[in-house]
């Protein structure tokens, strides 16, 4: 049989848009099923999965709804239970993937719907604000694939169905080709960068497969450190190595390339071994084609490349990052080591780099030692984060655990 893609939509405002992608799915070979997500109105042709349904896994019903007279209300409702139901649904084995079609309402409902189901389940948004400033980070699946409902508003035409086709090829494509985790081994998250600033990587990931784990390694860049919380949530790693915390900084002081509120907080919650430590904790990284905010213009920065530019904090900034830290890692309900190298934290801070600042780094320190928690085991480490001393300091730890039995 062709693997199944659940199209979820409001089929009382865009049936022909759905019906339209249904097609496609099962021009190729695919089989589509239908849920609707629609408040007022009605399908032409009943759908798998009713709006009543959809709102009966949210505990109340459409004349309820209804009744509140309020749209944002009835759509967080239709939300609730839709990703309820997609949820359950696949746990079920009913389908194999899932497109969801939607301005900005129903792009909010696939958000949450996304995030409902695992990591390696193929999931598409198709939407009018892709892409959009408007999508927060943190509402993100790890691998949620967006495409523009481009010329789509109102009505079938030759311009988005351009897009809509692409949509519902890929989602059926994926479907057919996706290799899912196989969690034959225990998987270890680390937070990086590319080898151009931090290197620990380059080691620790063969040491640590000798060893008999698996090791992903997220790009820190915001959507990156997402992934790694939105699966550290999940519960999915056996522990994690989170080198790379700028991302905490740049949510800390406003940047729009942020991971979210909750970075470097799920692992915690999940009761995850931590090892954690500094790379480039001292940087603030802001979108490169944007102006510098004014409280910037001053400070050394370095531009990566036409993306990214990085703002050198300030000692006191370092001082609150290091604040930051600590209090999210006091939450943890599981084992955290903070690797502390005192040397530096990314290899243009090292003495004599372009970014160097032994000032900050001292701050930085200092107030890592003032505010460390008693749940937190601290330990300074007289070298460079790219030095040798660092990869066999993350090791010593990593081995005692797997010694001791809180690794397995």
């Amino acid at each position: 049989m062709g693997k199944r893609i659940l199209v979820v939509g409001t089929y009382d405002t865009k049936d022909d848009e759905l019906n339209y992608i249904a097609q496609v799915i099962t021009g190729q070979g695919g089989v589509a099923l239908s849920m609707d997500v629609s408040v007022l109105g009605n399908p032409t042709q009943p759908t798998d999965w009713s709006k009543h349904d959809v709102v009966a896994e949210a505990g109340t019903t459409i004349e309820a709804i209804i009744a509140a007279e309020d749209e944002n209300i009835a759509m967080q409702a239709m939300a609730r239970g839709s990703a309820r139901l997609a949820a359950r649904l696949y746990h079920e084995g009913r389908f194999d993937g899932v497109l969801v079609l939607g301005g900005s309402m129903g792009t909010d409902l696939a958000l949450d719907l996304c995030a409902a189901l695992p990591l390696g389940v193929p999931k598409y948004i198709v939407s009018t604000v892709s892409f959009s400033p408007m999508i927060p980070p943190e509402r993100l699946a790890a691998d949620t694939q967006m495409i523009l409902w481009a010329g789509g508003l109102y009505g079938l035409n030759s311009v988005c169905k351009a897009a809509l086709s692409q949509a519902a090829g890929a989602v059926l494509g994926a479907a057919r080709a996706v290799e899912p985790p196989k969690r034959d081994r225990p998987l270890i998250g680390m937070t990086s960068f590319g080898k151009t600033v931090l290197r620990y990587m380059t080691t620790l990931k063969p040491a640590l497969e000798e060893r008999g784990f698996e090791v992903a390694v997220f790009h820190a860049t915001g959507m990156g450190g997402r992934a790694f919380e939105s699966l550290a949530a999940e519960g999915a790693f056996a522990a994690v190595m989170d080198f790379a915390p700028q991302e905490v900084a740049n949510h800390l002081f406003g940047s729009a390339i942020s991971a979210g509120a909750d970075r470097m907080e799920n692992a915690g919650a999940q009761g995850i071994p931590q090892i954690v430590s500094i790379g480039c904790y001292d940087l603030i990284d802001f979108v490169g084609w944007h102006a510098l905010p004014e409280a910037f213009k001053d400070t050394p920065a370095h531009a990566h490349n036409r993306l990214l530019t990085s703002v050198v904090q300030t000692p006191d900034q370092r001082r609150a990052v290091a604040r930051t830290l600590c209090a999210k890692l006091a939450a943890a309900k599981g084992p955290v080591v903070f690797l502390l190298p005192t040397q530096g934290g990314n290899e243009w801070d090292r003495a004599g780099g372009p970014l160097a600042d032994a000032d900050g780094l001292a701050a930085f320190v200092d107030e890592m030692t003032r505010s460390c928690p008693p749940n937190v085991t601290l330990m300074p480490l007289d070298a460079h984060i790219n030095d040798p001393a660092f990869h066999d300091a993350a090791l010593k730890v990593f081995d005692g655990w797997v010694s001791s039995g809180i690794l397995r």
